[in-house]
């Protein structure tokens, strides 16, 4: 049964429409990055809180980095039939944003191989949002999880792509 852009020319559906992982043994290994970006929106004094590491749970911000990170590499684990990858770079940026107000999360994701990275960075970009969100709840129920999407890629046989229009998030350089 052949795999390859079965049903509907989805990449991970067979032609009767079974879910299966894509070989991708055949496709050469190159350098492959993704950036992603999202943000979490809250009431200034809830920002204030997060700004000053004084929050009950501890630094915020480094807490959320590390999960983002953690969440990146372990990503094959979390979203079925998505390939373990071996990651050769991940970051992950939080910047408070007084105007939200809020912090916007961006995360660089690379790897040299033989798909790409896209959901490793969105992984980062949402398990960093909803650190902060648990890290914050007790004093901010209202906070709001928002514009978490791929911002651009590079590498692989479908060649570089970049979003157009706002972005919600600066783009860390790995």
């Amino acid at each position: 049964m052949d795999y390859e852009m079965g049903s509907a020319g989805l990449s991970h559906l067979s032609a009767a429409g079974a879910a299966a992982m894509v070989d991708v043994s055949g496709k050469a290994a190159t350098e492959r990055v993704a950036v992603a970006s999202g943000r979490i929106v809250m009431r200034q004094e809830t920002l204030e809180l997060a700004l000053s590491g004084n929050a009950k749970k501890g630094d915020v911000f480094g807490v959320a980095r590390i999960a983002g990170i953690m969440a990146a590499k372990k990503t094959h684990e979390l979203i079925p039939l998505c390939h373990p990858l071996l990651l050769t770079k991940i970051s992950v940026d939080l910047e408070a944003d007084p105007a939200l107000p809020g912090i916007l999360v961006s995360a660089r994701a690379k790897v040299l191989g033989q798909t790409g990275v896209e959901m490793e960075a969105l992984t980062a970009v949402s398990i960093a949002c909803l650190t902060l969100y648990d890290m914050l709840k007790a004093v901010d129920r209202s906070m709001r999880i928002e514009a978490i999407g791929l911002m651009e890629k590079t590498g692989g046989k479908s060649g570089d792509w970049k979003a157009e229009g706002e972005q919600p998030a600066e783009t860390p350089r790995a």
